[in-house]
């Protein structure tokens, strides 16, 4: 949807879009609202827009009709409709669960934490700093005869 919308301006659509969906004997599945994003292109002039994903359940012959509304409707930017096959719809809830999952607040667990008692221990000895020793410098001298 377009990103110059208002948050009523999109419940709205929405709501419009949702009702479209049960008028024409579809029910609802699942519904995300991920909310204004970053195209991955500039459309219509605009880089950003409000994204908004609805699974839904109807008969084939509902899909032209929701098409149909969304090309006139102003307010949508781009759509995408895609028939989703078994496998699909299997990773879609396991995505879901997932999602939902992390959305619940965690239940408080018991917690034990076993803390060994601590012995002393013999701290190992340092050894004093041993400094290497210096060789003394061997003078090499050579005499020369001359004769």
């Amino acid at each position: 949807m377009t990103p110059v919308l208002s948050a009523d301006q999109v419940t709205e659509t929405v709501e419009k879009y949702r009702a479209f969906i049960t008028k024409n004997g579809g029910k609802t599945i699942h519904e995300d609202a991920w909310g204004l994003r970053k195209l991955a292109y500039p459309i219509q002039k605009k880089s950003t827009g409000f994204y908004h994903l609805i699974e839904w359940e109807a008969e084939g012959s509902a899909v032209l009709p929701f098409e149909t509304e969304f090309r006139r409707d102003e307010r949508i930017l781009r759509f995408l409709t895609t028939a989703m096959d078994k496998h699909h719809i299997a990773y879609a809830e396991s995505r879901r669960d997932k999602s939902n999952r992390k959305a619940e607040p965690k239940q408080e667990a018991e917690v034990v934490v076993e803390i060994p008692k601590k012995e002393p221990k013999e701290e190992p000895k340092e050894e004093p700093k041993k400094e290497p020793k210096k060789e003394p410098k061997e003078e090499i001298t050579t005499t020369e005869d001359k004769a």
